[in-house]
């Protein structure tokens, strides 16, 4: 799960060419259609990508203490407000050029710049890792509503996951509560397959393997992150048998039912 800064950047292009393939052919009806995200329509998300996006282009890290310059994002969102779908993208377009242009000439150090973070203070790269992840779930977001299943696959959609599991023990010991002594493995079955441990021994944590978890929880890779990312109730996935589990009942359910660490 150690992405070098080279393969961060290229997922971030892997994220924007993704979008790119998808957003010209919206009409003007999908881009006001709801997104999985509470509040906001398709064209809310990529006001909000453009948005952030902008932010960036203008700002250089200077110290793990300065925070960031969030301001502009509201300040580009009420600019654009009210912008039909095809100059939405026509801003965004502009401003993922900039974007591109200047994630071709990060350097290593650019990348282990000390800077605030939306998870707190790390480095620049970090912080693109981040943005992978939120390109490939607002991807995500437009998609699911909208019928259009795409980059379920892939590297970025690999990086995206690693984000989770990275989370894991937390999910599991302190949304999910799983007692001490219990264990529980997931299967995600595709597009990106991957199998993932957890024990409670003192305080949730990732293992390598499991002889014989007490939960083995299987869901896809795309459900399994919408769900981590509270976008998707679970008892509609749970009904349609997108979520299954064998083992104990009990917590099988409670797995399932509180997966969300992140909005």
């Amino acid at each position: 799960m150690n992405t070098s800064h080279s393969d961060t950047l290229t997922n971030l292009e892997l994220c924007v060419a993704s979008l790119e393939d998808l957003l010209p052919a919206l009409t003007g009806e999908q881009w006001e259609t709801p997104s999985l995200c509470p509040d906001w329509t398709v064209k809310g998300v990529v006001t909000h990508l453009a948005g952030v996006e902008h932010m960036l282009s203008d700002w250089r890290p200077v110290d793990a203490a300065t925070p960031l310059p969030f301001g502009e994002v509201v300040a580009f969102t009420t600019e654009v407000e009210g912008l039909p779908g095809d100059e939405i993208l026509a801003r965004w377009r502009e401003i993922m050029g900039i974007r591109r242009g200047q994630w071709a000439e990060l350097t290593p150090t650019d990348m282990d710049t000390e800077c605030m973070t939306p998870v707190g203070p790390a480095t620049y790269g970090r912080f693109m890792a981040i943005r992978v992840f939120d390109h490939w779930v607002h991807e995500q977001d437009i998609r699911r509503p909208l019928g259009l299943a795409g980059h379920e696959s892939g590297p970025a959609a690999e990086m995206s996951i690693d984000e989770i599991q990275g989370s894991l023990g937390y999910i599991i010991g302190r949304r999910v509560g799983l007692p001490d002594g219990m264990s529980i493995t997931i299967e995600l079955t595709g597009p990106v397959k991957r199998t993932m441990h957890v024990v409670v021994d003192g305080r949730a944590r990732e293992v390598p393997e499991l002889e014989r978890p007490d939960v083995t929880l299987t869901t896809d890779s795309t459900t399994f992150a919408l769900l981590a990312c509270g976008r998707i109730d679970p008892g509609t996935e749970i009904g349609a048998g997108r979520v299954t589990w064998t083992g104990d009942d009990r917590w099988g359910d409670a797995t399932a039912r509180n997966l969300a660490f992140t909005m």
